[in-house]
């Protein structure tokens, strides 16, 4: 060639020439690539018949991972032309367009010029020296115009994060992050700790096993490994046998709008059309990764747990133990006559049909001291048995007296247990077994479906490892085999455990009961508050039941089932007034089937409320005008004794003249005066109490509703506990040792539980992502936290409340029912 170059005329040099750099650029094109270096920025132009091709070169260490990041940008701004850039390695394909295009809430759309991506890094090579490693950049376009781009590779120094060195950096939706973990030796489990200073924009975290491509976009960061939302805060438990390899990659992705953390389109965006370009969304966060509690600090916290409770088991031992000799020195005096002694009273208490003026119902006549002296004998009434169960299928239970007798008894001004307790004590109690049989069958029938729904839903989470399903404490959500939160599931055994413990010393009782009757059928029969322990059997399960369903409630805490964390709660609280009310009321309580069909009633308003009770303003006035009008109804029942009755049936309007006439003699005549005044001034206070909350959640309209439906029966149950303490201290009765200890321990126990209560840690009125700026550290042996606490507390007082009502009245053993007045 130097020859004809040499000897031919100079036009064929030129040629030949240019005929030389054809063949090279069409070879570069075919087989070669332009060798680059790494941080040296490169541009170019690309169309539909030119397209660029780099290789970049490096050499890999034994046991090291290098991880690299290309940077690119483009000009271009047709979406029907982008720049396509393909990244070829060694066992991994990349891609992605520029510009690069993000859809939100649909039609709008979000376009980025600015792209970074991570390679998907190599896998260190086991063999001794170095590996010479090779990656390929094609950069092209259909474009029928120049375009320009830009391109730049960087190697990664901080790639790897450290154990319990906190990591910071940033992230935009067309610049994705993730890093890689290796688990240290010796530690089994880690929590993924990530904070940010800004709520938004709304990001999304991510842990994906090591393998290639990396998931690292909105639209794809949820097809593989585990994930959950993230505003302020977001914590992931991540144990090594999920991860054979022992490594994972930590993928940190931010979403183009914040809709999925309970935002809206952002504020720059608004004005622009659904179409924006280059939105500046840049979230700065910190990640620290942190060894987790190994398998000894599981066996710690449920040996304190078992523990703990194992302590009222011992207590509940040594009482029964005190008992059981006080029982057996009171057995051998009853074998003596009932009316001998200083407990035995001679006569029976004078009964009035009738009271003078002003005498207030169950309590003193301060006007007359003399009164109960003076007052006539009372109307014989015979005592009626009967095994018949017909009376059981009203609602309330009536005596087996002619209805004037019952008008004349009931209307009474001083009435005592011996006027409400005539009937026969087996069809009584055969009436409250049936309380104990039909929450039974409610469990059976209730719990069967709940279990299969939650595991239904642990099951998905694991498949899907959409964390956002449940609503946990992620800062203190301990997984054990299929289970995400175990610690929140095992700290609901105090309920199934001393609601066990109940059972059995309200079997005990009854044991001894059924002994007592056997050694002195007329002494316990005449003496005492009536013994029916057929609601304190069914709130024994009531207890265990809310521990089952808590329980499950918390294996995936969520929107969906949230009332099985509240069923029972209702029913405790709706069982305790019943059984209040039914200790001097035996012969008038409300049947189970009109009970259960309350507290059935008050569930769905519980649904109804989640439901429409947010921004629904006629629920509200719906449901504040039902809470008035049963408060009023509830009241008129509990004034006269069941006896006030409104014949719907009659077409005429007598009901009004009857209404009118009630009005007029109770509220009007006697106003300063009220035939039952006791009786007037719980219904007032209560009234009061019960229209305040119907106003509050009229005006406020609270978002959680269930909790605030559970807060009117604690604060109804509470004040008719507080009213039935303060008149049995006026009735100049009291209060034993056993009894009084159970109160101060129930006070104690309900306000430390209630703190803890309101130490909220999770929302499912919010977002997920929202729920979890909620979330805090455990506590108690890094193994509970706030909300485990609550569990303890409320069932230790839960039970402690049961046993006040169930030893309040021991006292009264002594005293024969004619003196027992009711309130």
């Amino acid at each position: 060639m130097m020859m004809l170059a040499g000897k031919g005329p100079i036009w064929v040099h030129w040629v030949l020439i240019l005929c030389l750099g054809a063949c090279a650029e069409v070879l570069t094109r075919a087989t070669g690539s332009k060798p680059a270096e790494f941080g040296k920025r490169y541009t170019g132009i690309v169309d539909k018949d030119t397209e660029e091709l780099y290789s970049f070169s490096y050499t890999s260490k034994n046991g090291t991972v290098d991880a690299l990041r290309v940077f690119v940008n483009s000009n271009s701004i047709n979406l029907e032309f982008p720049v396509l850039f393909v990244v070829r390695q060694q066992k991994a394909i990349l891609s992605w367009q520029v510009p690069m295009v993000f859809r939100g809430n649909f039609p709008r759309m979000y376009t980025y010029q600015d792209v970074s991506r991570t390679l998907c890094p190599a896998e260190p090579q086991e063999e001794a020296g170095s590996l010479e490693q090779f990656i390929y950049i094609d950069i092209a376009s259909m474009s029928p115009s120049v375009v320009h781009y830009e391109l730049m590779v960087t190697r990664l120094l901080y790639f790897q994060l450290q154990t319990s060195v906190p990591f910071n950096f940033s992230a935009s939706p067309s610049q994705p992050q993730y890093f890689l973990y290796t688990f240290p030796k010796g530690v089994d489990s880690v929590i993924i700790k990530v904070t940010s200073p800004e709520i938004y924009p709304c990001s999304v975290v991510s842990v994906q096993d090591i393998s290639c491509p990396v998931y690292d976009l909105d639209y794809n960061v949820e097809f593989n490994g585990v994930y959950q939302t993230m505003t302020k805060q977001a914590a992931i438990t991540v144990q090594r046998k999920d991860y054979p390899g022992g490594k994972f990659y930590v993928v940190f992705v931010i979403k183009p709008e914040d809709y999925t953390c309970g935002g809206t389109v952002p504020q720059s965006t608004q004005g622009s059309g659904n179409h924006t370009w280059n939105l500046k969304r840049v979230k700065h966060l910190e990640v620290t990764v942190n060894p987790s509690i190994n398998e000894s600090a599981y066996i710690q916290a449920t040996l304190l747990c078992l523990l703990y409770f194992l302590v009222f088991y011992v207590g509940s031992l040594l009482v029964a133990f005190v008992h059981y000799i006080s029982i057996h020195r009171k057995e051998r005096n009853l074998r003596g006559s009932p009316d001998e002694g200083e407990g035995s009273v001679a006569a029976s208490h004078p009964i009035t049909t009738s009271t003078p003026e002003g005498s207030s119902y169950g309590a003193i006549d301060e006007s007359s001291p003399g009164a109960r002296k003076l007052t006539p004998p009372p109307i014989p009434r015979p005592r009626v048995y009967s095994d018949s169960s017909a009376d059981e299928e009203s609602d309330f239970d009536a005596i087996p007296e002619m209805e004037s007798d019952k008008n004349v008894i009931r209307a009474k001004t001083f009435l005592y247990v011996s006027d409400l307790a005539v009937k026969d004590r087996r069809v009584v109690s055969k009436k409250y077994r049936i309380y104990f049989w039909n929450i039974i069958t409610i469990a059976v029938f209730y719990a069967l479906p709940v279990v299969q729904l939650v595991i239904t839903y642990q099951t998905v989470l694991n498949v899907t490892g959409n964390q956002d399903i449940c609503y946990y404490n992620f800062l203190c959500a301990h997984p054990l085999g299929v289970l995400s939160a175990f610690n929140n599931v095992m700290s609901n055994m105090g309920h199934v455990l001393l609601g066990f413990l109940f059972l059995l010393i309200v079997l005990r009782r009854d044991l001894l009961h059924r002994h007592l009757l056997e050694v002195n059928d007329t002494y316990v029969t005449d003496y005492g508050i009536p013994k029916h322990f057929g609601l304190f059997y069914t709130m024994g399960v009531a207890l265990i039941m809310e521990g089952v369903l808590s329980a499950c409630y918390h294996v995936c805490p969520n929107y969906s089932n949230f009332q099985f964390d509240t069923s029972f709660m209702y029913m405790i609280a709706g069982l305790c007034m019943l059984k209040l009310y039914q200790t001097r009321h035996p012969d008038i309580n409300a049947s189970a089937y009109a009970a259960y069909a309350s507290f059935a009633l008050v569930i769905f308003l519980a649904v109804m409320g989640v439901i429409f009770g947010k921004d629904n303003i006629w629920f509200w006035v719906i449901f504040s005008i039902v809470h008035v009008v049963g408060s009023l109804a509830l009241s008129t029942h509990i004034y006269y004794m069941g006896r006030f009755r409104i014949d719907v049936s009659n077409t005429d309007f007598g009901i009004f003249k009857r209404i009118t006439q009630v009005l007029y003699t109770d509220c009007m005549q006697q106003c300063s005066r009220p035939m039952y005044m006791d009786r007037m001034i719980l219904l007032i206070v209560g009234n009061i109490v019960n229209w305040l909350f119907a106003i509050f959640g009229l005006v406020f309209r609270p978002r959680d509703f269930p909790s605030y439906l559970l807060g009117i029966f604690i604060c109804n149950l509470l004040l008719y506990l507080a009213f039935y303490i303060i008149m049995k201290l006026r009735s100049s009765e009291r209060i034993q040792m056993l009894p009084l200890f159970c109160i101060i321990a129930t006070a104690v126990m309900w306000a430390a539980a209630l703190y803890f209560f309101f130490q909220t840690l999770s929302s499912w009125e919010q977002t997920p992502a929202e729920s979890r700026e909620k979330n805090r550290s455990c506590i108690i042996l890094h193994f509970f936290d706030d909300h485990d606490i609550w569990h303890f507390l409320s069932a230790t007082a839960m039970f402690f409340s049961f046993l006040v009502l169930l030893t309040l009245d021991d006292d009264l053993d002594v005293v024969r029912r004619d003196k027992i007045p009711v309130f």
